[in-house]
């Protein structure tokens, strides 16, 4: 080799040196920059307020707060990139800023910048391929939640006062429950959504988070444009106790706190459980062109479902008429789950659209019955605890199916809505939600001011509370919940039997078959990761708990852990040589890892 020949390699190894600690460097500099935002935010930006008036007028009501914004909001001179760098791409910088973002600024909030969000506003995960997942500062392995999920991060980690987001399926709910904050989503068409970029109208409503109730409702106030007036307390408490029984969490454990809260409040609050789902039978009858499909998950369905299948049906129809020739057109690169919906939306016909319809104003005069001027609907956020970062497809669709049927309650019905948090259970966040009827959002605002401290006090005394029971007793008690688990059971009553479980799990966890038990009833659920969780610690315990093999190989298997669930039911014969179950199991497995 020449000696012009071996400068050039050296030149050429030295600059790819420097490319390659150049990039490493940048991206040091991009993770220590996510890590002190928590990967909240995708632009940086100032719209600072006006001047303050001279007294002896007020300061602006919301002076001295900063804020940040879900990139579906229009600011002037900067492109909005609806959370998919190809529709950055297609679009040109926005001539006005939108509506509600002017309103906060003009009362004297600062925006400091645009926060990440789901692809196309179309998911409620929180996750994104193209800008990165937002961490949730609650529980780092969980999702924040979405499509508001920069927002929501950026409230929970202090980062700003309070942040705006579009709430269409729970993209404000869910994200303020998951991340441990308050939500709130206003009456449909209570505020404008001029300058937003439209996912579905019949429910796009502009919602927004806060840590602070007093914040809460001042942002409210200004966004609804309402006068600033003495407090009014609710007259009628409205617990749906079915709704409760779909969540994967005690009944009891937020019930009994929202009870006891309520009665600290002073005055005469009367409480009331309701069949939520009874009464949208009786009440909307146009969701009856649901009633004779079979559900997702095997089972009849219930009003919920119908109310969900009719409200994802119409969710689908219009984003297909505002988005259809976009996507057709620029064929975008889209992360795998929101591909899938995208592509069902583009699907959808015209079929059931006008029942649909129809049924939403029926649910929002049944509803609007119900509350009347001074009830108060109690119903969870989301009957789950945040999935895993990056969960496995069937766990989504379980996420999705289950967070609908109360989510798309206040879709359909156009209500008020407020997410508060209630402390913490099995490390992660716990929230519980309360509905006003279309049109009373200043109610509303008024009752979380007045019962957000009591609610708070109450979590912690729930938390901090330890049974003062003897050994024996707390046993005794154990078993009869686990009496009472196999009872739900054999009735087909699962999310009974799930929580009866749990309950038997917190007064005695050395016991396997109690893991055991409430494994089998989420398999019986589609909860194939908490199955086979439950099976592990049961096998922990009780090295020969031939059904926590069982159930284990079955929830492996229905998560495509073939080798491990062979495994499984071959261990399963080591203890019971004649068990039929295993062995049926094991030949139809061996067909896969041939």
């Amino acid at each position: 080799m020449s000696s012009m020949a071996k400068v050039c390699v050296l030149v050429g190894l030295g600059i790819a040196g420097l490319i390659i600690v150049s990039r490493q460097w940048e991206k040091k500099k991009r993770q220590k920059k996510r890590k002190e935002d928590f990967g909240a935010f995708i632009e940086r930006l100032e719209l600072l307020p006006p001047p303050q008036p001279a007294p002896p007028v007020a300061r602006h009501i919301l002076t001295d707060l900063t804020f940040a914004l879900q990139d579906i909001f229009d600011v002037e001179g900067y492109v909005t990139g609806f959370g998919n760098p190809d529709w950055l791409r297609t679009h040109d910088p926005a001539a006005k800023t939108a509506g509600s973002v002017s309103l906060v600024v003009a009362h004297g909030a600062t925006c400091v910048g645009k926060t990440v969000m789901d692809e196309l506003a179309y998911s409620i995960t929180g996750e994104n391929r193209h800008y990165g997942t937002p961490t949730n500062p609650a529980i780092a392995s969980r999702i924040p939640g979405g499509s508001a999920s920069g927002s929501a991060v950026a409230v929970a980690a202090k980062l700003v006062d309070f942040a705006l987001g579009i709430d269409t399926d729970g993209s404000v709910r869910i994200p303020a429950a998951f991340c441990g904050i308050l939500g709130f989503r206003p009456s449909h068409g209570s505020v404008s959504t001029f300058g937003v970029v439209p996912m579905a109208q019949s429910f796009d409503t502009v919602g927004w988070f806060a840590r602070d109730a007093n914040v809460l409702r001042r942002v409210g106030h200004v966004l609804l444009q309402l006068p600033m007036v003495d407090l009014r307390r609710p007259r009628r408490i409205l617990i749906a106790d079915d709704c409760f029984e779909l969540s994967s969490t005690p009944k009891e454990k937020i019930v009994d706190v929202v009870v006891r809260s309520i009665q600290d409040l002073p005055g005469r609050q009367v409480v009331n459980h309701v069949n939520l789902g009874q009464y949208i039978t009786s009440k909307v009858p146009s969701l009856k062109i649901f009633r004779n499909e079979e559900s997702r998950n095997g089972e009849g369905k219930s009003a919920l479902k119908d109310l969900s299948n009719a409200f994802e049906l119409l969710q689908r129809y219009e984003f297909k008429m505002n988005h259809e020739e976009w996507v057709s057109t620029v064929k975008p690169h889209l992360g795998y789950e929101i591909s899938v919906r995208v592509r069902a939306a583009l699907e959808s016909t015209e079929e059931k659209i006008q029942s649909c319809l129809k049924a939403r104003n029926e649910m929002r005069e049944a509803l609007c019955n119900l509350l009347k001027d001074d009830g108060i609907l109690v119903i969870p956020t989301v009957p789950i605890l945040p999935p895993n970062l990056r969960s496995k497809k069937r766990q989504l669709e379980e996420f999705y199916s289950r967070a609908f049927s109360v989510l798309s309650i206040s879709g359909m019905s156009g209500c008020c809505q407020v997410s508060i948090p209630l402390g913490m259970h099995e490390g992660c966040p716990l929230a519980v939600s309360l509905m006003a009827r279309h049109g009373a959002d200043r109610f509303l605002l008024d009752t979380i001011l007045d019962l957000h401290p009591s609610l708070q006090k109450q979590a912690e005394i729930a938390s901090n509370t330890q049974p003062s029971i003897s050994d024996d007793c707390q046993i005794d008690a154990a078993e009869n919940y686990k009496e009472k688990g196999n009872a739900a059971y054999k009735g087909k009553q699962f999310h009974k039997a799930v929580n009866f479980y749990s309950e038997a799990i917190k007064l005695n966890d050395t016991n396997a078959t109690y893991y055991s038990n409430r494994a089998a009833a989420c398999l019986e659920l589609g909860r194939f990761q908490q199955a086979e969780e439950d099976c592990s610690k049961a096998i922990e315990i009780d090295r020969k708990n031939v059904k926590a093999y069982l159930r284990r190989g079955t929830a492996r298997e229905m998560l495509s852990y073939i080798k491990d669930a062979i495994e499984d039911f071959k261990f399963a014969l080591v203890l019971e040589p004649t068990n039929k179950t295993a062995s049926t199991a094991l030949e139809r497995l061996k067909k896969f890892v041939l």
